[in-house]
């Protein structure tokens, strides 16, 4: 049972999500608001926080304006924070960039609000075991932290271990957060304000 009066912070590794989504189930137009105002399932919303790397302007110029353009509309959704690292180019275009800065914005943020007592309960959006000593340290500080994952219970299984509670992103849990088709539906706004109210 979820507590109606908990404060909530949520983590995303934007990354992780997007290489997920696309992975189990072969799309990626996700409404990041609807999918955490799932999340949150009406306990009181303080923050989310989204983590991802820039892609860099000279290296890759289409995919850097398409992401300019997410990046856009993350920031406008009510109390949402977008920290970004950055992708560094070695050998490109022969080897892929890598992730420089990204894990360790969210450990930071994750511990200090958590030492600061600004939230009650965490839910990280992750599949990386890195984080678990992190997580292990907010629990210590007497803060809960769940995990949504997506795949199999055998999955991300020390993250598992050490959450209080797994959330299962599966279809089912998905169902209303897909960016829609049609976006005349009668009586729908778009407008991403609509799925916050201030705690």
């Amino acid at each position: 049972m979820t507590d109606r009066t908990d404060r909530l912070m949520i983590f995303i590794d934007g990354s992780n999500l997007y290489h997920s989504l696309k992975g189990f189930f072969k799309r990626t137009d996700i409404d990041i608001g609807k999918f955490c105002q799932k999340l949150l399932d009406r306990r009181r919303l303080i923050r989310i926080y989204y983590y991802n790397a820039t892609v860099g302007r000279k290296e890759e110029p289409e995919r850097y304006q398409r992401q300019q353009a997410f990046f856009a509309s993350v920031s406008a959704i009510p109390y949402c924070e977008l920290r970004l690292g950055r992708l560094v180019y070695i050998n490109w275009p022969n080897s892929p960039p890598f992730e420089k800065g990204v894990d360790i914005q969210l450990t930071t943020d994750l511990l200090t609000h958590s030492f600061k007592n600004n939230y009650d309960v965490a839910i990280l959006i992750a599949g990386d075991s890195d984080y678990v000593g992190a997580l292990q340290a907010v629990k210590d500080n007497g803060k809960n932290i769940e995990v949504a994952l997506f795949g199999k219970e055998r999955t991300s299984r020390p993250l598992r271990e050490v959450a209080d509670r797994v959330i299962t992103i599966d279809g089912r849990f998905l169902r209303g957060c897909w960016k829609e088709n049609n976006m005349r539906q009668a009586g729908q706004s778009r407008d991403p304000a609509r799925a916050f109210t201030p705690g």
